[in-house]
């Protein structure tokens, strides 16, 4: 494992990678913790910055280009920063069961799994993580 690929990239990209990191441990923390409390609001809505700041910076990330600049993962940005104003406003309408299956998907679909992507073989960080 060596860092030197993350720290080679663009600042967009090592942006990206921190907020994504720091989301998926965050994430992982909330689903451990008491539910409806301070704590949760506010780690909540640290966890949905940091997706925000994922989801935006992927747009200053061109290196799949399949339609001019964009890619197909554009789009599930789209999705992500609309599902994320769609589980907030889950939340503040006391929508509990909606906003917990809006983040429980974002947090497995949005960062889990597209997170496994970008370990494959010639990405940043599957050189990250595998050399």
């Amino acid at each position: 494992m060596t860092l030197q690929p993350l720290l080679q990239a663009s600042p967009v990209i090592q942006v990206h990678a921190a907020a994504a990191l720091a989301a998926l441990l965050l994430g992982a923390l909330q689903f451990g913790l008491r539910r409806g409390g301070g704590r949760h609001r506010w780690m909540g809505r640290l966890w949905v910055g940091l997706m925000a700041v994922v989801a935006l910076s992927s747009f200053g990330i061109s290196g799949l280009r399949q339609l001019g600049p964009f890619s197909w993962i554009h789009l599930l940005s789209l999705f992500t920063l609309a599902a994320l104003v769609r589980g907030v406003l889950h939340a503040r309408r006391g929508e509990i069961a909606a906003h917990r299956w809006t983040m429980i998907g974002l947090y497995l679909g949005a960062l889990a799994v597209t997170g496994l992507f970008t370990l494959l073989p010639g990405r940043i960080m599957g050189r990250v993580v595998f050399g």
